[in-house]
């Protein structure tokens, strides 16, 4: 199974982000965090910073949209060209729609779960998402300490795409290092949302590398339960 790592550009240089991409060559994807101020309390970047680094990144995007009125602007996003539109359960009126939508306009469809939101309902809607983002902090800001006791969801989430045989992504966010990538590797995460543990390391690229090895090596694959 293939351990990708995603830098989140949060964690960048907002005044060089041209050049901190070129930082991160070796990651698979590029972790760009939208917050408007009203579903997180913090301000990030929007749609025309969006619509650059998508000019400029050698790297597909994977956006996290925490935002409100997400059946609206995740959408709009997904026009951008992005690889990948993650938006929140909890900001969505409609995930299915909203989901379905996203494929439609050629990107991948996610669905973000804040630590206290339960996941069981949407793991009746698998087939609708190309990966489910399950915060390991509560979303808003980065640096943050990893919450472990995120990671029951995370098994049960696991376990619930390997009995579907979809190829759903699980995907981390939230003080993602070499101390707690892991933890959850483990716990069935393959996607991995890295911030401050790459953009602060002397040689990002290393560090990269680095993580995903350690993934790699504690990856946990549940298998299918006895019919």
């Amino acid at each position: 199974m293939p351990m990708r790592i995603d830098p989140s550009i949060l964690a960048a240089d907002f005044a060089n982000l041209e050049a901190e991409l070129a930082r991160i060559g070796t990651a698979d994807l590029v972790h760009v965090d939208v917050m408007d101020n009203h579903f997180v309390p913090n301000l990030t970047l929007g749609l025309p910073v969006v619509e650059s680094l998508q000019k400029v990144s050698a790297l597909p995007l994977d956006l996290h949209l925490m935002i409100t009125d997400a059946d609206r602007w995740a959408p709009v996003y997904a026009e951008t060209g992005a690889y990948s539109v993650t938006f929140h359960a909890e900001a969505a009126t409609d995930v299915v729609a909203t989901a379905r939508r996203l494929r439609q306009i050629g990107a991948r469809a996610g669905l973000a779960v804040k630590p206290g939101t339960d996941i069981e309902p949407y793991l009746q809607l698998l087939p609708e998402f190309d990966m489910l983002l399950v915060m390991t902090v509560e979303p808003g800001f980065g640096g943050q300490s990893f919450m472990e006791d995120t990671m029951p969801k995370l098994r049960r989430a696991s376990e619930a795409v390997v009995k579907s045989g979809l190829d759903v992504w699980l995907q981390v966010d939230g003080g993602i290092s070499e101390k707690t990538i892991e933890i959850a590797a483990e716990a069935g995460a393959n996607t991995f949302v890295a911030g401050s543990s790459v953009f602060g390391a002397e040689n990002a690229a290393a560090q990269i590398t680095l993580l995903r090895d350690l993934a790699s090596r504690h990856t946990h694959a549940p298998t299918q339960p006895a019919h």
